[in-house]
């Protein structure tokens, strides 16, 4: 059998939750996700499975009307019988709440997302006349404040690489791996930083999606669609020092193609990478607390200062609307805010 794309397993296996989750949920919801799979991931659509499985348990305890039928049983007008009021309660719920024994919080984004789910719920039901009422609609969504961009600046960036290369703060335990490791995570730590490519991206790659003629990387962009990213020659480097390594490697049964392997011999999933950026960030002691996406937002924040291009770094980076560049990366030029200070003379010296 035909080894699957990493984007194709992941597809399935969200697909298979998705179906797991679907059965707790009132059977109208199926209608519901066949509705939206032409025009959503299946990663969003399992992220709104588990919120309306949130919001239902959430009705089923605290609306009566919702007390009188088991979840799963809930019919379609039931929806008609949930207020606007109703769903703030809800959302102010969000803000914290205990299920198994475990704390919950949402903070102003957390519950924008799940008021954007309820809103797209409602509104397929809305649209197509299946109810009367969009109270989702009614409700305003939260105010988000702007986020200060978390980014390496580059005493920091050659510092974590040097870490990565050298391994000399690491425990003997730690090097003992660092020596089997060591070229492979330099070249995902030099990949990131020096592409802005998203962790995803990167445990994605295949052997076959590297073009050191053109120096370029296919990836599998989130919305579905390949893209070709380029890379400089420090990347270069790293990729071709750990390629000659990865050759030698033999793979587990089902994972010949990926490019980053794990010493288990199989592709390196996302979180395994965020362990291993977060292991080398902590031995860097002026190092801020770093995950893959802020390696991410240094490349995106260091591409804009260069060129001063947003359209670039836009497409560079992935993102389908250019506002969401403009947003998160031309108003965080610290460069250009710290030279305005001194543009300004009040008095001749």
């Amino acid at each position: 059998m035909k080894e699957k794309a990493y984007h194709e397993k992941v597809n399935i296996d969200n697909e298979l939750k998705l179906r797991q989750i679907l059965q707790t949920l009132p059977g109208f919801c199926k209608d519901f996700f066949i509705g939206i799979e032409p025009t959503t991931s299946s990663r969003t659509r399992l992220a709104y499975a588990y919120d309306l499985g949130i919001f239902f348990e959430y009705m089923y305890e605290n609306n009566p009307y919702c007390r009188k039928h088991k979840i799963a049983e809930f019919p379609l007008d039931i929806l008609d019988q949930i207020k606007a009021s109703d769903i703030e309660e809800y959302l102010n719920w969000l803000k914290y709440y205990i299920k198994d024994d475990v704390e919950h919080t949402n903070n102003e984004r957390g519950i924008s997302r799940k008021l954007a789910c309820l809103r797209s719920f409602y509104n397929f039901f809305f649209r197509t006349e299946r109810i009367y009422t969009n109270p989702a609609e009614l409700v305003k969504m939260p105010k988000l404040h702007e986020k200060a961009i978390v980014r390496l600046d580059v005493d920091e960036v050659a510092s974590l690489l040097d870490e990565v290369e050298s391994g000399e703060n690491l425990t003997k335990r730690q090097k003992a791996y660092h020596a089997q490791t060591k070229k492979r995570d330099l070249a995902m730590l030099t990949l990131m930083l020096g592409t802005g490519i998203r962790v995803s991206e990167c445990v994605g790659l295949d052997i076959t999606d590297v073009d050191f003629k053109n120096n370029g990387i296919k990836v599998h962009r989130k919305g579905g669609y390949e893209a070709i990213v380029y890379f400089g020659e420090e990347v270069e480097y790293a990729l071709s020092d750990y390629m000659q390594e990865r050759t030698r490697i033999v793979p587990a049964e089902g994972h010949a193609n990926a490019l980053f392997l794990s010493m288990q011999k199989k592709r390196m999933n996302v979180r395994s990478v965020e362990n291993l950026v977060k292991k080398y960030s902590r031995l860097v002691t002026s190092l801020k607390n770093i995950t893959p996406h802020k390696l991410r937002s240094t490349y995106g924040t260091a591409l804009y200062q260069e060129s001063g291009d947003i359209y670039l770094v836009a497409d560079v980076l992935g993102h389908k609307d250019v506002n969401t560049t403009r947003k998160h990366y031309a108003a965080q030029a610290d460069e250009r805010r710290r030279q305005a200070a001194k543009i300004v003379r009040l008095r001749e010296k």
